[in-house]
């Protein structure tokens, strides 16, 4: 078989699937393809459980391409980001409002296999829309006017631009040999959900000592209890022996490590483990092929940059794309991409590798410095007002 496409989509992770909602309701022929079917649903053992804070621009993105008044309905809103210190026998505790900035709230929370099963059924009713589970990209050959991509079916397609938003081990850049920077940290992450007698009050709270952040964000209630996601990222061989724990002794030391800031924790949820790396490529093009989402980037999980910095990526490439409509994938579309995301994306890793290396640390004078620079970021607001403003992805 050889068929033709606009744009092909390499990924049906979140990142993928945003993206080829956004190229299809800008009326661009898409083809979406993943070697793994998506998993829709709670139940099943191999589900997402984790979730992701959509922020204010990648909501407008999704909102402009018809996607969120799918996903609003299960979004927990976000309004306080607040960061504790519980270094010491007192915890410092800083909030930050999102009032301080205007109506909305920072972001809404929603679990990954929920916008999964939300953007699949969309998907099914866009007619420029194809979406091909269980196919994998297995190499392309570019052309001056498009890219014959060979898939794993055996079959061929030919597409004028081509996205990888196929992971941080994402096949398509490295059939190009697009090199990557890589840091291990020697961590890892747990991702849970717990219930808690205090409500969260729409606050999102990264609660630090040593070895990584706490962070619990706030989830719908479940059968009248207030209910929270939980990041809890750590060190060594901790996050296993946590993942194996009983219940009753996980519950201790979950409640424990969160300062008891929402009181006693009790798990609703199975935990996952997942490693935790900071990663960028060296560039986001090659011929035919613009890098997004982690086949460009991956960050740690603090300050909800992960998924966001991927829609800003969809929002910039979309945008020249739509002015490039004749021929999008063009070589000088790609390279203008590539110059406009690298260096904000650059520096939001080089920024998040700072505040995981200090919040991992066990030393007293980086603890000492972590508060006071976190008192500063709060106590003045120009200062307040600027970073809530990068944090929403602001570019300076």
């Amino acid at each position: 078989m050889h068929d033709t496409t606009e744009v092909l989509i390499c990924g049906a992770g979140p990142s993928g699937m945003a993206a080829a909602v956004a190229f299809g309701a800008a009326g661009f022929d898409v083809v979406c393809i993943d070697p793994a079917p998506p998993v829709t649903s709670e139940a099943d053992p191999t589900a997402d459980i984790r979730t992701t804070a959509i922020l204010q621009p990648g909501r407008d993105l999704l909102q402009a391409s018809g996607i969120w008044v799918r996903l609003a309905p299960f979004a927990t809103s976000l309004q306080v980001m607040q960061i504790m210190d519980a270094t010491q026998e007192e915890p410092v505790q800083k909030a930050f409002d999102a009032a301080d900035l205007g109506d909305a709230p920072f972001g809404w929370n929603l679990p990954n296999w929920l916008i999964r099963r939300e953007m699949l059924a969309h998907l099914e009713q866009m007619p420029n829309v194809r979406f091909l589970p269980g196919v994998g990209f297995a190499g392309m050959t570019p052309r001056t006017a498009h890219a014959k991509v060979r898939l794993s079916d055996c079959s061929n397609l030919t597409a004028k631009l081509v996205v990888a938003a196929d992971g941080r081990n994402s096949a398509v850049r490295q059939a190009w040999g697009i090199d990557v920077r890589t840091t291990h940290y020697g961590q890892k992450a747990l991702a849970f959900a717990v219930t808690h007698p205090k409500p969260h009050n729409n606050v999102s709270t990264e609660v630090h000592k040593s070895g990584g952040p706490f962070t619990l964000v706030p989830l719908p209630d479940l059968d009248g209890q207030p209910r929270s996601a939980v990041v809890w990222m750590t060190t060594g061989s901790e996050p296993e022996r946590l993942a194996a724990l009983p219940e009753t002794e996980f519950n201790i030391e979950a409640s424990e490590r969160s300062a008891g800031v929402l009181g006693p924790l009790t798990l609703s949820s199975r935990r996952a483990v997942w490693p935790i790396i900071n990663q960028i490529a060296q560039q986001f093009y090659g011929p035919r092929v613009a890098l997004m989402a982690e086949a460009a980037h991956v960050v740690p999980p603090i300050g909800a940059q992960g998924l966001n910095m991927s829609l800003a990526d969809l929002s910039a490439l979309l945008k020249l794309a739509e002015q490039n409509r004749d021929d999008p994938g063009n070589p000088d579309m790609l390279k203008t991409y590539s110059r406009t995301r690298w260096p904000d994306v650059q520096a939001r890793v080089l920024g998040i590798d700072a505040l995981n290396r200090t919040s991992m640390a066990g030393n007293s004078a980086v603890q000492a410095l972590r508060r006071g620079g976190v008192a500063m970021l709060h106590d003045l607001k120009p200062v307040r007002h600027m970073a809530m403003r990068l944090g929403l992805g602001a570019s300076g």
